[in-house]
């Protein structure tokens, strides 16, 4: 094996400790012997990746940022391929799966959250309408404005729907509730699709 491979090769177990520690116990309880450890590489072999604890951290949410843009996560590949809103039912079960798949990197927001005051987040959600808007492209995006009323914006309707699915899912899954609502998930995604794209109200009282 040449170095360059051998060395890409430890890098990945590094990060892929350092993702099941972080995810598990959090940041500040886990030292860089243990990511180590559990890469069962030396601690200066993770310091010829990484320069720090925090630097692995760093990573790790920004390959999970890089894997969002690609048709390898499952919400991002619905957002490109269906219609909004007939394919609502679809987003939400790719948010599902999305959080199936990528569950540990979920916890990592968390642990981002609660440990760093979302540091490392922020600028991903604050630029996630614009990634939208990016996967979906301009033509789609335009003829979404013809379906919707004049006061609702496309991205603002793609982005709470995208948050009525992730908000439910991350309760289901990664707080290991079973069914929150008390239903299976194909009939609250049903339900959530049916209120997010006809709202709460009878037709007459809107």
């Amino acid at each position: 094996m040449q170095r360059e491979e051998k060395s890409e090769r430890s890098q990945r177990q590094v990060l892929d400790a350092a993702l099941q520690l972080f995810s598990h116990q959090g940041y500040r309880a886990t030292t860089v012997r243990d990511i180590a450890e559990s890469a069962h590489v030396s601690t200066g072999n993770v310091y010829h990746h990484f320069p720090d604890k925090e630097s692995i951290f760093r990573s790790l949410l920004d390959e999970f940022w890089r894997i969002t843009e690609t048709r390898r996560y499952p919400f991002t590949r619905a957002l490109s391929i269906g219609t909004f809103p007939d394919n609502i039912e679809q987003l939400g079960l790719a948010a599902r799966e999305s959080i199936r798949e990528f569950k540990p990197y979920f916890s990592l927001i968390f642990v981002d959250v609660i440990e760093f005051e979302g540091t490392h987040i922020r600028k991903f959600y604050s630029e996630l309408g614009k990634r939208y808007g990016a996967f979906v492209g301009e033509e789609a995006l335009g003829a979404m404005r013809q379906r919707l009323r004049p006061s609702v914006s496309a991205i603002d309707a793609l982005l709470i729907t995208a948050r009525v699915f992730f908000n439910y899912f991350t309760i289901e899954i990664l707080f290991n509730v079973p069914q929150p609502f008390g239903k299976d998930a194909a009939h609250v995604i049903k339900e959530l699709s049916d209120i997010v794209r006809n709202g709460i109200l009878m037709s007459d009282q809107r």
